[in-house]
C-alpha cells in the first residue's frame, strides 16, 4: 500500500475512510460498540485517514461522530490522521432534512469549535481541519490568518476547505497554505475537475467526498427502493428515484463492463477512476460494512492507464445521466 501526500507533506491511506454514516445520513445510526469495532477493523485494512466533523451527529447527541471517532482510535492516534470540520450548522426549522445549511467562520467560532473538537476527539492536535463550507460573510484572508495562528498554537497541523472554488481558495492560500480541499466528486459529478489545474499549481491535495453519487454508483439500488425520509438523506436524491435509475440504465451498464474487463466491482471502477486520474486525489467512501471497506480500499490495487481514464471520461461525456444530489442549500446566518 503507498500512501498519497495531500499538499506538501501530510501522508495518508490512498483511500480514506468517511465517518459520517456511522451516526447520521444514511438511516439510523449504528451501535456504537459495533461502529467502533468497525472503525478500527478499517486501520487493521490498512486505512490510516479518518474523516469527521462536528456536525456529524444523532438526534440525541450533535456532536457524536468526533466521539465516536475519538474512542475508537485513541490507541492508535499517532498512527492516524484525523480529519474533522468547522463552520457549519442545520436549519433544523426546515422540518425535512437534508436541512439548509448556515455557515459561520467567524475567528471567535473557530477558536471555540476547535478546543470543543480536541476535547471530543481526545487529542491534542487536529491533523487536517476544514472549514467546512465558505461563509460570504468571513473573508477567507481572516479564515486563513485564524488557520495559521492554530497551526503556530499546535492546535491544527494542516487546513483545508470544503466545497472551495478557485477564487476563495487562491485567496485563502495566500495566506496560509491550503493542504486540501474536500469537494463533491464522482462519475455524476465533475463539475471540481475545472479546479485541478489550479491544485496542482498550488500544491493543494483533493479529497473526494459523494463519490459514488451517494451509493448510487455501487449498483446496488434499483427501481422501487425505499429510504427513511426521516433519516436517510437519499429519500430526497434526485439519483434514487424509479425515473433515475431508468435514465442512468447506460452509465450503469458502462460500469458493469468496466468492472468486468478489471475483475472488480462497479464500487470499485468508480474508484479506481479517480485514482489513477491524479495521485493527489483521495477518496473517503463511507461504507458501514466491513465487506464493503475492504473493496473499497482494494480499489487502489486496480491500474488504469491515462488512455483507460482517458476513455472513461469520453463515454462518461456521451452519457446521458439523471440529475444527482448536489448538496444541501446554504443560508446566511
Amino acid at each position: 500500500m503507498n500512501n498519497r501526500v495531500l499538499g506538501q507533506d501530510l501522508a495518508v491511506s490512498p483511500v480514506g475512510l468517511g465517518c459520517m454514516g456511522f451516526s447520521h445520513g444514511y438511516g439510523a445510526a449504528t451501535e456504537e460498540k459495533e461502529a467502533e469495532e468497525l472503525i478500527r477493523k478499517a486501520y487493521d485494512l490498512g486505512y490510516t485517514f479518518f474523516d469527521t466533523a462536528e456536525v456529524y451527529g444523532t438526534e440525541d447527541d450533535p456532536h457524536h461522530n468526533e466521539k465516536l471517532v475519538g474512542r475508537a482510535l485513541h490507541d492508535i492516534r499517532y498512527r492516524v490522521v484525523i480529519a474533522s470540520k468547522f463552520g457549519l450548522s442545520f436549519d433544523k426549522s426546515a422540518g425535512k432534512a437534508p436541512y439548509p445549511l448556515i455557515p459561520d467562520a467567524r475567528p471567535e467560532t473557530i477558536r471555540r469549535s476547535v478546543e470543543e473538537s480536541l476535547e471530543r476527539l481526545n487529542t491534542d492536535h487536529i491533523d487536517l481541519y476544514f472549514q467546512h463550507r465558505i461563509d460570504p460573510e468571513v473573508s477567507p484572508e481572516e479564515v486563513a490568518g485564524t488557520m495559521a495562528d492554530l497551526i503556530k498554537e499546535g492546535k491544527i497541523t494542516h487546513w483545508g476547505i470544503s466545497e472551495a472554488n478557485e477564487a476563495y481558495l487562491r485567496r485563502a492560500n495566500a495566506v496560509c497554505h491550503v493542504t486540501a480541499v474536500e469537494n463533491r466528486y464522482s462519475m455524476m459529478a465533475r463539475q471540481y475537475e475545472a479546479l485541478f489545474p489550479v491544485l496542482e499549481e498550488l500544491q493543494v491535495g483533493f479529497i473526494a467526498f459523494s463519490l459514488m453519487a451517494n451509493g448510487f454508483l455501487t449498483g446496488k439500488y434499483g427501481k422501487g427502493q425505499h429510504f427513511d425520509a426521516a433519516t436517510d438523506y437519499r429519500a430526497a436524491m434526485p439519483q434514487f428515484t424509479d425515473a433515475a435509475v431508468e435514465q442512468n440504465q447506460r452509465l450503469l451498464q458502462l460500469l458493469n463492463d468496466l468492472a468486468a474487463e478489471k475483475s472488480a466491482t462497479p464500487a470499485q471502477i468508480s474508484l479506481a477512476w479517480m485514482l489513477n486520474k491524479k495521485p493527489w486525489i483521495v477518496p473517503i467512501p463511507g461504507s458501514r460494512k466491513l465487506s464493503r471497506m475492504e473493496e473499497n480500499f482494494h480499489a487502489s490495487d486496480i491500474v488504469l492507464t491515462k488512455d483507460e481514464v482517458a476513455a472513461i471520461d469520453k463515454a462518461l461525456d456521451g452519457v446521458g445521466m439523471s440529475a444527482v444530489f448536489g448538496g444541501s442549500r446554504v443560508k446566511r446566518r
